[in-house]
């Protein structure tokens, strides 16, 4: 009787685990979807456009359902769909791996470090402050990305911050503090 009841145990825990894994995967897939609308629906007008995609690719990684590594893979799977030349960035600029190559190649590679940067953050604080501050360091990771990229295509740092960073970084804070909102139900249902 005894080992019927550890089989049933370890029948059990084995459910649960490959239960919270397909979660997992769900919502990895969910956010590859929100990030690819998030950058359509980005100004197409402007080569390094205000788009939504930053302010989706923070709740990647503020998940507290998918850990860290889960946030930068799901990133990381999103744009080798890009790469793979599916309709997943926004639609001014090159197609496929071409994009890594101009002047957006920067933020989108940082993606992934960015989700990864605010899931290991979030898991050190849950409350709202303490998201939105993993929400702005991911979205610091994304401006390296981009000002490291937009270094090399403009040749100066200065011309690069002019760029990238300073007609963007105000309504990314506010993306952050968004991100770190949308978040907290998720969140509560965990613990729950």
């Amino acid at each position: 009787m005894a080992v019927d009841r550890k089989h049933v145990i370890a029948e059990a825990i084995v459910d649960v685990v490959a239960r919270d894994r397909v979660e997992q995967v769900g919502e990895v897939a969910a956010q590859d979807l929100d990030v690819a609308a998030g950058e359509l629906a980005g100004d197409d007008r402007d080569p390094i456009a205000v788009g939504v995609d930053h302010g989706l690719v923070v709740p990647a990684g503020l998940q507290q359902r998918v850990e860290p590594v889960a946030g930068a893979v799901s990133m990381a799977l999103y744009l080798a769909a890009g790469a793979a030349g599916l309709p997943v960035f926004t639609p001014i600029g090159a197609p496929g791996v071409a994009r890594f190559f101009g002047p957006t190649g920067g933020y989108l590679i940082a993606y992934p470090a960015a989700a990864y940067v605010a899931g290991a953050l979030t898991q050190r604080s849950l409350s709202f402050a303490g998201r939105w501050l993993a929400g702005v360091a991911g979205i610091a990771i994304i401006y390296i990305g981009g000002i490291a990229q937009l270094f090399l295509l403009s040749g100066g740092i200065v011309r690069a911050v002019q760029l990238g960073v300073i007609p963007f970084a105000a309504v990314d804070v506010v993306k952050a503090f968004i991100a770190a909102a949308i978040t907290a139900p998720r969140m509560a249902r965990r613990d729950s």
